[in-house]
């Protein structure tokens, strides 16, 4: 049956194995049994994703997985601390490649799987109709959440679009800061905030209105994944990321607007 995500804290989803491969993920340590899991780190941004993919995998394998969400920041600094994971899969290259020089994950598992957008969003209730980012200057617009940029990899996006587009300091008393992109839109949907700055892959599927914001403003957010060093199953997790990279996984990842990293070198 389906199981419940939790954020920072283990939750149940039932997810099965792709048959296909990619160079470097697919086999090296055999086929996971009916009673394997792995435990799944994931960035925010792909909440409503890999929730999706967890119920795609369901008929096809017994593989339990274990899905962690949070800030791709502080999954990373668990994973440091020796947190029991298997795959990583972040927002920002950044925190992947901060591990790699640790070596804390397989090189030959690590590759970008998509590249996301940064969006801003209101609640469909609200009466407010954003247009461009110089209408967050409006007084009706009092709080726009955003995930912290310490951290989280759209927070960092989100403060460089209103830095290199002139507004972050006419802008910076009216901002909220969110442990994540997820709590950001959770603090639109319950009206504590006016607006929030999400990834578009929240956005596709929730009520409301957005606005995608330019990608000039902000660093690309490619988003990569890898197997972690000493994973308890580690044929399980690389089969996970076969699934990532083929063609079922890939069309998730599209309907929740994620660019596909082909799609993106074409632009």
């Amino acid at each position: 049956m389906a199981g419940r995500i939790h954020w920072l804290s283990p939750a149940w989803a039932i997810l099965g194995l792709l048959l296909g491969t990619v160079p470097g993920l697919a086999g090296g340590c055999g086929t996971p049994g009916p009673a394997a899991e792995i435990t799944v780190a994931a960035a925010a941004d792909l909440t409503g994703a890999f929730a999706e993919m967890a119920r795609a995998f369901q008929a096809s394998s017994g593989t339990r997985v274990i899905l962690l969400l949070g800030s791709s920041g502080q999954l990373a600094q668990q994973i440091a601390q020796g947190a029991p994971v298997d795959v990583f899969a972040a927002a920002d290259e950044g925190y992947v490649n901060g591990l790699e020089a640790r070596g804390l994950v397989l090189p030959d598992t690590k590759f970008v799987y998509a590249q996301g957008r940064l969006a801003l969003w209101t609640p469909s209730e609200s009466p407010l109709r954003l247009e461009s980012l110089p209408d967050l200057l409006r007084p009706e617009v009092q709080r726009i959440a955003l995930a912290n940029p310490d951290h989280a990899p759209y927070g960092i996006a989100a403060k460089e679009t209103l830095v290199n587009s002139g507004l972050w300091g006419s802008l910076y008393h009216k901002l909220v800061f969110s442990e994540n992109v997820r709590q950001a839109q959770q603090y639109a949907e319950t009206g504590n905030v006016d607006a929030a700055f999400l990834a578009l892959s929240l956005c596709v599927n929730s009520p409301g209105r957005y606005i995608l914001v330019p990608q000039e403003l902000h660093h690309p957010l490619r988003q990569p994944a890898a197997v972690i060093k000493g994973s308890r199953n580690e044929g399980a997790a690389r089969g996970f990321l076969a699934f990532l990279a083929a063609p079922s996984g890939r069309s998730i990842l599209s309907r929740y607007g994620f660019a596909l990293p082909e799609e993106e070198k074409r632009r």
